[in-house]
């Protein structure tokens, strides 16, 4: 089969890390990005493909640098390249590769570097010793990107969105953060799924247990220590529980230093430097979409329409089937995030659904934890010829997606990219009611607990007899003790036209 000079390919892969205790010591996300280049370009084989970069992109992080792009353009000796930078989201390693293949498609750049890293420990080991770090970001508004500073050099290329993703009526009962929705959607698809209580926790614990074991075998992975899925659900003084129904080992363990970097080609240049096929992973078609902007407005909890309607998408450019799949990774901040991506695009829950162990164990480095998945991805993929894997990518809360499939021989189409995104905006949108005052019912909610470990508030979605949504607050201690051994959602509530609930 002749192969088409300007396919694009994945030639080059590398993760770092660092555990370097002293804050003051650490070193700094663009350092981790620095290292990451260069071991990618090692791992192609040919490191001289660094002087024929001609673009390099970076994925947002939590810092505060303005352009960091240039900084490693500069830094790897190719100064004018085109620089890129994303705005905050988990979905963009995926959106940002997507846009370089079509790119390199095209014959409008020869080799992309795409780039990340987090230093989420340092940081919070900074915190605690009342150390400034000078690449820490400025604070912004929930939802929206860290303020950067101006260096003077915007990035040529911006990919994103700054959308605030909360609506007034969930900020008004205090709910805005990922901790609090998740549960919310965790606790919506059990109640859509008709599981008890007591099933449910062990079938996501044993979900979780077996991310768990694929970590332990993962040389990236920052947690590889072997855990049982009672070890994982059950809260103890080191696994603290967070917010029901999860506690600190279902959460993305955002306390990682780690770094990835990811260099793409095209064939012909590929072969013009020497790289061995054998090093090649070629990206088959990558779909887009996002789900309704805020949880408020969104259908119901438990599922996403942008995904099925993404992943069909992807299916069909490829004539690709979920049975065809060697590989697959979903986007694993929270097991609910694994279990609707798993429902919507139609895997099976007892197959392996991540490459590295997610972010719990293998490192959850905020928005670039996917550059990770795709390394990883590419990594088993070279060691399997025939093989292919599918990647998703998630960011917001359940809000913006991304997925590619990947294979380990040629296409037999060339790459394509679409964005569902009209199909999505054409699905109902709920109407949101910021302070009801009467009956409604209770659609799912989240405990939250207090830094002892005991349960403070309950969140609540609910629907009001016309169908619109709310929100409110249980805070009597004793219902929101109950809430957590009973299954709540269904019952009648009244709420008071202040966001006070009460159950009728």
């Amino acid at each position: 089969m002749t192969i088409d000079d300007r396919t694009p390919v994945i030639v080059g892969v590398a993760q770092v890390e660092q555990r370097e205790d002293d804050p003051a010591a650490a070193r700094e996300p663009l350092a981790l990005m620095l290292d990451a280049i260069n071991a990618a370009a090692d791992d192609c084989g040919n490191p001289q493909i660094l002087k024929a970069v001609d673009s390099v992109r970076v994925v947002r992080g939590m810092w505060g640098y303005g352009n960091p792009a240039r900084a490693l353009a500069e830094q790897i000796g190719v100064p004018g390249a085109e620089t890129g930078l994303t705005s905050l989201g988990g979905n963009y390693v995926q959106s940002l590769t997507n846009h370089a293949f079509l790119d390199i498609q095209a014959g409008r750049r020869e080799v992309v570097v795409v780039a990340g890293a987090e230093c989420g420990r340092t940081q919070a080991r900074a915190g605690k010793a009342g150390l400034e770090l000078d690449w820490n970001p400025l604070a912004a508004a929930p939802g929206t990107s860290p303020v950067t500073r101006d260096d003077g050099d915007p990035p040529d290329l911006y990919l994103g969105s700054d959308k605030v993703t909360r609506h007034e009526a969930e900020l008004k009962r205090g709910i805005e953060r990922p901790i609090q929705f998740y549960p919310m959607f965790e606790i919506a698809l059990r109640h859509a799924n008709g599981e008890s209580v007591t099933a449910h926790r062990k079938r996501v614990s044993e979900l979780w247990a077996g991310f768990n074991r694929v970590a332990v075998d993962n040389p990236h992975a920052w947690i590889r220590k072997p855990m049982t899925a009672a070890q994982i659900s059950e809260a103890s003084p080191t696994n603290r529980a967070i917010s029901y129904p999860y506690t600190k080992l279902m959460n993305s363990n955002n306390s990682v230093d780690q770094g990835a970097a990811l260099i793409l080609t095209s064939v012909g240049h590929a072969r013009r430097m020497g790289i061995a096929e054998e090093q090649w992973v070629y990206p088959l078609a990558g779909t887009e979409a996002w789900d309704h902007i805020t949880v408020s407005e969104r259908d119901n909890l438990h599922s996403s329409p942008a995904i099925r309607i993404a992943a069909a998408k992807l299916f069909e450019m490829t004539d690709v089937s979920t049975a065809d799949l060697d590989l697959v990774d979903l986007y694993s901040c929270f097991p609910v995030a694994v279990q609707v991506a798993a429902n919507e695009i139609g895997l099976d829950q007892q197959r392996p659904l991540t490459v590295t162990g997610g972010l719990t164990f293998a490192g959850g480095p905020l928005n670039n934890y996917v550059m990770h998945s795709v390394a990883r991805t590419v990594e088993l993929l070279r060691e399997k010829p025939g093989s292919r894997a599918l990647v998703s990518a998630n960011g917001g809360l359940l809000t913006k997606h991304a997925l590619c499939l990947y294979a380990s021989e040629p296409p037999q189409k060339p790459f394509a990219r679409a964005d569902l995104q009209a199909q999505v905006d054409a699905g109902f949108r709920r109407a949101v009611l910021i302070d009801h005052d009467g009956e409604a019912t209770l659609e799912s909610y989240v405990v939250m607990y207090g830094p002892s470990g005991e349960p403070r508030v309950a969140h609540c979605a609910c629907l009001t007899p016309d169908g619109q949504r709310t929100w409110a607050n249980v805070t009597d201690a004793d219902t929101v003790c109950t809430m957590i051994d009973e299954e709540f959602c269904g019952r009648s509530v009244r709420i008071d036209g202040h966001g006070g609930l009460q159950f009728s």
